[in-house]
């Protein structure tokens, strides 16, 4: 009888132990929340970025301030600019000599780059269901690479959102997006990845004003 007791006291210690364990695990809507409450105090950022889609990359580097301006200046392709000055997207190709101008409302946003930013995120918690990809555990980047991040996986809870799927990789110390994965319905994947960020730095609201050259050609709403 005596024994039979040791044997429970010692199974009820052990799944106590086990549970408080468990307990301890940070859930993927925790942990989203972390990362939104950092973003959330970061007023204006500086970022560099590489855009792959297709294997052809872009380089440039991101500037965002709240709520929700964002500039891209590229060094590849060389003087592309992407503007959004929380009304109006403007593009400048240099290669086609064009300004691209068009009015945005509700929630749009200049390019992909803006999911790394606090409206983004905000959209990502609103329109897509959150996992982990393998855990809470930090993971390499990819394959080879000694860089840690966590992984999560976003799906669409409609048919009405531009990606189907997007791969988020969050530095777990930082709570910094590292990497965005976006795949599109027809399977295109655009890669965005952030290196070097400057926060909070003090970014003038006339760096979102674009003088673009008079020489080139515009073409306004360009969208429709």
């Amino acid at each position: 009888m005596k024994l039979n007791k040791f044997f429970a006291i010692c199974l009820f210690l052990l799944s106590s132990v086990a549970f408080a364990q468990k307990s301890n695990i940070m859930t993927v809507a925790d942990f989203f929340k972390s990362v939104s409450e950092v973003y959330s105090k970061i007023n204006d950022f500086e970022v560099t970025t590489e855009i792959t889609v297709n294997k052809q990359s872009m380089n440039g580097k991101v500037s965002f301030k709240k709520p929700n301006m964002l500039r891209i200046d590229f060094s590849s392709p060389a003087n592309q600019v992407i503007v959004f000055n929380g009304d109006a997207l403007t593009i400048y190709l240099p290669g086609s000599s064009a300004i691209l101008q068009q009015n945005v409302e509700g929630d749009s946003s200049a390019s992909g780059a803006n999911l790394a930013t606090p409206q983004g995120l905000s959209l990502m918690s609103r329109y897509y269901y959150m996992a982990y990809e393998t855990g809470s555990n930090p993971v390499a980047l990819e394959e080879g690479s000694e860089e840690k991040v966590v992984r999560l996986v976003l799906s669409r809870k409609n048919s009405t959102e531009s990606f189907t799927k997007i791969l988020l990789s969050i530095l777990p110390d930082s709570k910094l997006i590292r990497r965005v994965e976006a795949i599109t319905p027809q399977g295109q994947t655009f890669v965005f990845d952030f290196y070097d960020y400057s926060l909070n730095v003090g970014i003038a609201e006339q760096r979102f004003i674009y003088d673009a050259p008079s020489s080139a050609n515009n073409y306004n709403n360009f969208l429709y």
